[in-house]
């Protein structure tokens, strides 16, 4: 069973995505392209392509197909209904469908690894490396650019990781913002 909060952190965790509201709900848009909300009774809706939405439907019996004018646009589920790990999937197939496609290109190189390693200590583990290096934070100048907080926000980034960070930070004269 997931949550709003859940919804939220896995959502905020891409880069260049604001929250907004939809008709009084919470939704989630990258560069002003919506791709997941919460509806008032509790369900989610990410904005997906038809074959991650045939895949939802198929592991998820309690989801139903989104449409939107005749045409189908996502898949709408109960939060009660689905575990953390697929929300954050889900969440994450949405963010990069709508995303544009510079960008979604970009977060995939990040993810897999592609391009500048940059100098992320391995320390940190390849969960908050991958957070990290799709936000666009391949630098330990970077991550100086942020705080504890905004760090902890992004989902794959634990304690563990922002103290390690840290470490490495102070011994090269750097530190978190705030």
């Amino acid at each position: 069973m997931t949550t709003v909060t859940q919804l939220r952190k896995a959502a905020l965790a891409l880069p260049e995505v604001e929250e907004e509201t939809h008709f009084g709900t919470v939704a989630f848009a990258v560069r002003g392209r919506g791709f997941a909300s919460a509806t008032r009774d509790g369900r989610v809706q990410p904005h997906l392509p038809r074959k991650e939405t045939d895949a939802a439907l198929a592991a998820h019996p309690a989801g139903e197909r989104l449409v939107r004018r005749g045409t189908p646009v996502g898949f709408r589920v109960p939060l009660a209904d689905i575990d953390g790990k697929d929300l954050n999937a889900l969440v994450r197939a949405a963010g990069f469908n709508r995303a544009p496609k510079p960008l979604a290109a970009s977060l995939a190189a990040a993810e897999a690894g592609a391009g500048s390693p940059g100098d992320l200590p391995t320390g940190i583990g390849r969960p908050a490396t991958q957070a990290l290096r799709g936000a666009g934070v391949t630098t330990l100048e970077h991550v100086a650019q942020h705080s504890r907080a905004e760090l902890l926000a992004l989902h794959g980034v634990g304690p563990k990781a922002v103290r390690v960070l840290s470490e490495v930070l102070e011994q090269r004269g750097l530190a978190l913002r705030g």
